[in-house]
């Protein structure tokens, strides 16, 4: 590029945007006292007022080796790394998949929602769902305020060898579905993804959507666009999720944590070995809130979704935080006894500011119990209470639970390892 004495200062800018890309583009890293914390930027989507971005991007920035996992926090940033707003650009969610690709195979990182090559496949949590919700990591709207770091000396394990499949290597996937809402007609309606608002009647698959489906993922999938207020002109804008990690090599001392996902729409068929019927969890992610009935006062006006489920394995539960949408008013995980397991409450904003935007949930409070204290048994039946406003309807609602489990029968090193104040029951971000 040669510059002129006019030019000069428009170079410089270009120049300068330049560095500021590159600079972005660059993993950051850090450590202090044995954490590692890297930065990353996930690949750029590029949105307009009223459009959709729900992208798989795969082969994500992600630190590798065998090491234990300590905390994953993301938000929505723009080119020079200004917080974006969810009044702008809401973010209905993001998720981190974890698997595993075989060498040699060159896949390339396809920006859509493709599925797995059938050289890959999906290192699932511990469950329960059959299908989705396989994810390591995710949440929504609540991002910024929602602690995420695993107590010491737990940790969720990654890179161990033994578990890679030989001729296969670990990768990471990340799904980011985010929706503009600058100039929209119905921000709270855009949000909830309702389908007239969207003039959508078939799925992204080009299937022909139930009669009764007002809304939801299903109507705001990639490439759709809500309603904008007529003359309403805004800027097409790249962005980006801006994801930080926490990190500690892996050493006999931490203690693994397994990954349990509850969803509440969960559909549970029991095993039963005389018939031959194995254990299914058909869950169905989203559901509906009808709005309560005219003249009934507003604060009687609670929709509650109970699901009674078993898990897998007993142990000792090291973390709980619960994900819902607007609307929501809490949610808590009980044992057979009744005893509460955990509750987990969200935090609505009162500002203008990223982080705090007023009618939007902007964290959830979380539970650390202290290690050894909250148990689930062998064959224990959960109960999960999911709990709405229904002063008006909500569509494409979630009422998901996720806590990390440890195995009761090992033993951890807590005064050697925890400090006091990181096993109490957090309601803000860490």
């Amino acid at each position: 590029m040669t510059c002129t004495s006019n030019s000069w200062l428009y170079c410089l800018a270009i120049l300068l945007l330049i560095t500021i890309v590159e600079s972005a583009e660059q993993p950051h890293l850090s450590n202090e006292n044995g954490v590692k914390t890297s930065v990353f930027l996930s690949p750029k989507f590029v949105l307009e007022p009223g459009s959709v971005s729900n992208k798989d991007y795969y082969d994500i920035d992600f630190p590798r080796g065998h090491i234990a996992l300590k905390s994953f926090n993301a938000e929505v940033v723009d080119e020079a790394g200004n917080p974006i707003p969810l009044h702008e650009t809401y973010l209905h969610h993001w998720v981190v998949l974890r698997y595993h690709k075989r060498k040699g195979v060159d896949i390339p990182k396809y920006h859509g929602n493709v599925g797995f090559n059938q050289s890959d496949y999906v290192v699932r949590n511990n469950g329960v769902c059959d299908k989705d919700l396989s994810q390591y990591f995710g949440i929504g709207s609540e991002t910024r305020r929602t602690a995420t770091h695993i107590p010491d000396p737990y940790g969720i394990e990654i890179g161990n060898p033994v578990e890679i499949p030989h001729g296969y290597e670990e990768k990471w996937m990340l799904n980011v579905h985010a929706i503009d809402t600058r100039g929209v007609r119905d921000k709270s309606g855009c949000t909830e993804c309702r389908c007239d608002l969207y003039n959508v009647t078939v799925d992204e698959d080009g299937h022909a959507l139930p009669p009764d489906y007002n809304g939801g993922l299903r109507c705001c999938h990639d490439g759709t666009k809500c309603r904008v207020k007529e003359g309403f002109y805004g800027v097409k804008r790249s962005l980006y999720l801006r994801y930080k990690v926490k990190y500690i090599d892996w050493d006999a001392s931490i203690v693994p944590v397994k990954i349990y996902i509850l969803d509440v729409t969960d559909i549970w068929t029991r095993s039963d070995e005389s018939k031959g019927v194995r254990s299914r969890h058909n869950c169905l992610i989203e559901y509906e809130v009808e709005s309560c009935d005219i003249g009934e006062a507003n604060d009687r006006c609670t929709h509650t979704k109970t699901l009674s489920v078993g898990l897998p394995t007993s142990g000792d539960v090291i973390y709980g935080v619960a994900h819902q949408h607007a609307g929501g008013i809490g949610s808590t995980l009980y044992g057979q006894d009744g005893r509460v397991i955990c509750s987990s409450n969200p935090i609505y904003g009162e500002g203008n500011e990223a982080g705090n935007e007023a009618g939007y949930i902007v964290g959830m409070s979380t539970c650390y119990p202290v290690p050894g204290s909250v148990k689930i048994s062998d064959g224990e039946i959960l109960t999960l209470v999911s709990n709405y406003s229904s002063a008006q309807r909500h569509t494409g609602v979630m009422g998901l639970f996720y806590i990390l489990v440890a195995d009761s029968s090992t033993k951890p090193d807590i005064a050697l390892h925890a400090p006091a104040h990181s096993l109490i029951t957090r309601h803000h971000l860490q």
